[in-house]
């Protein structure tokens, strides 16, 4: 287990959500991507080296390939998959399952909430998460969401939070 000092958790939205769908050339989308890799960049050399995400698609994805770009530079960065459950992709389309598992190869760990999909398996895994960090990166458009549920338990949990909005 790594200390929680020094672990970041990430929420985010889902392509549904976000302006550009699922359009990852849009500049926006290019925007944001480079605000979290300069926010990981910041919250590193903070002195944080174990990041957590929750493996959905769209921000998710964004933040874990930002943690592995990252990582190729500072090698003893590790990244966890928390995944809420065995069939998370079993409806992505090829690319996207695609994308998954090359980010689950290279995790350093791979954590699964439950093994089958219950209704509240997304819930547990942010709360997972959440327990497991003193930080949290989200990307945020003010919706009623799992993002917002998540940043409002960070915030019971006394997690400090990094919003970047989208």
């Amino acid at each position: 287990m790594f200390p929680r000092e020094t672990s970041c958790s990430f929420t985010g939205h889902r392509p549904t959500k976000l302006p550009w769908r699922g359009n990852e050339n849009d500049p926006r989308c290019l925007e944001l991507k480079a605000q979290i890799a300069a926010s990981l960049e910041g919250i590193y050399e903070s002195g944080y080296r174990h990041f957590i995400c929750g493996m959905a698609l769209g921000c998710d994805t964004y933040f874990a390939e930002a943690v592995l770009a990252l990582r190729e530079r500072c090698p003893h960065i590790t990244l966890e998959a928390a995944i809420p459950c065995d069939t998370q992709s079993d409806k992505w389309n090829k690319k996207q399952k695609e994308t998954y598992q090359r980010i689950l190869s290279q995790c350093d760990s791979i954590t699964y909430v439950s093994h089958v999909y219950t209704p509240d398996c997304m819930q547990r895994r942010n709360e997972y998460m959440i327990s497991r960090s003193s930080l949290l990166l989200a990307c945020y458009n003010g919706s009623f969401s799992g993002t917002m549920k998540t940043l409002l338990l960070a915030e019971r949990e006394g997690l400090q939070t990094i919003i970047l909005e989208v």
